[in-house]
């Protein structure tokens, strides 16, 4: 199977960069609506519909749900890729609809998403009211799921830039989660099937993104909902799209969450979750903390009259002005920063830093800023 051959076949084409509203995917939903496979199953806050989307006459029941964080656009774009491949009239295609019944909601929380919020209008963020169910949205996955009956649960989400594949200075591009279902997160028989089917797609996409896939910390918090429906004994995966250098809109990270999806199915069409993977899953690399968008390392800073050698970091601020989102640099910290790597280094070898107001890089000050007062950067990056 040519994982990029069917991308690029299958890529939709209308959809792209990281603001997604339910105004640019509405007309899609209707583009699909060829059977009344579309259905307005709720309202969120400010009383956008919540779509859903159902296709296949298959046994096995998957569930699948996207930007439950307003500002988590990519596996959005990648499920509509993955929507396009069902539609095709494929061999494969009739295979997964022949094997599978898919319930997809592709946009959680329309609100968050307009707002670009991780959080819904009434600030609550969803994936912490699965118990308490306040809020309409998190009503809304939890009377599906009970309706539905769904075999396997896919929880889709994006991470932060600052997440790397372990220590390793590579980015996690892509992690996962199979949920615990208790707290001392043992592994039952529905939990080792989405261990499993992480192993599979893990093994695959080392071959395109080695050393880039990353293993979400397995806490077990009942008030998250994979937890939750883990804990309800339903294999749940959680997919993280992360960063790819240089790819800020996720358009390359889009790709391989496509391919996830994928691998996912095949998986489980093939029967491929019998053996016991859990070891391999625990080889993959368990997402930390390590990554600024930008370092700036050995820069002369005078501090108080004193002359020091040290390094800062600055890190993007998504700041939605006029229905775009501007990645806007401000600067985050100063110092040894020790076990922490840039997406974007730069080694002043010794430059003096200036700017327009202190001439110290002080947190929350955008990062525009001089060294030896000729090279100029502007929002994190060298100005020609």
């Amino acid at each position: 199977m040519n994982l990029e051959y069917l991308f690029k076949q299958y890529k939709e084409q209308s959809i792209s960069g990281r603001y997604l509203t339910l105004d640019h995917i509405a007309p899609l939903l209707d583009k699909l609506n060829t059977n009344g496979q579309v259905e307005i199953i709720g309202t969120s806050v400010l009383g956008e519909p919540i779509y859903s989307y159902q296709i296949g006459t298959g046994k096995t029941r998957a569930y699948l749900w996207s930007q439950m964080h307003g500002n988590e656009s990519t596996t959005t774009k990648a499920l509509f890729d993955f929507i396009n491949l069902l539609n095709d009239n494929t061999d494969f295609a009739k295979q997964m609809l022949e094997t599978f019944t898919f319930y997809c909601i592709p946009m959680l929380n329309p609100d968050g998403a307009r707002l670009y919020t991780r959080a819904n209008a009434n600030e609550i963020d969803l994936n912490r009211d699965s118990q308490d169910l306040t809020q309409p949205e998190s009503k809304v996955l939890r009377e599906v799921f009970e309706k539905f009956k769904p075999d396997f649960c896919f929880n889709l989400h994006d991470q932060r830039t600052i997440f790397g594949a372990g220590t390793t200075g590579k980015p996690a591009t892509v992690s996962f989660l199979a949920p615990s279902y208790n707290e001392e997160r043992e592994v039952n028989e529905n939990r080792l099937k989405a261990i499993n089917i992480i192993a599979g797609i893990n093994e695959e996409l080392q071959k395109y993104i080695p050393g880039q896939v990353g293993r979400f910390d397995d806490s077990f918090n009942i008030n998250c909902i994979g937890d939750t429906f883990q804990f309800l004994g339903v294999p749940t995966i959680l997919f993280e799209a992360g960063h790819f250098p240089d790819d800020y809109e996720r358009e390359i990270t889009r790709k391989f969450i496509f391919f996830s999806l994928i691998l996912s199915f095949k998986q489980i069409f093939e029967n491929d979750l019998v053996n016991n993977r859990f070891g391999e899953y625990l080889n993959i690399s368990q997402n930390k903390v390590v990554f600024y968008d930008f370092m700036y390392k050995n820069v002369k800073i005078n501090y108080d009259g004193i002359e020091i050698i040290t390094n800062f970091v600055a890190q993007y601020k998504e700041e939605l002005i006029e229905n775009k989102i501007h990645f806007n640099a401000y600067i985050a910290e100063v110092g040894e920063l020790e076990n922490y790597f840039g997406h974007y280094e730069y080694d002043a070898k010794g430059a003096e830093y200036s700017d327009d107001f202190e001439n110290f890089p002080k947190t929350g000050q955008k990062a525009n800023f001089y060294l030896n007062k000729n090279v100029k950067f502007v929002n994190g990056l060298i100005k020609s």
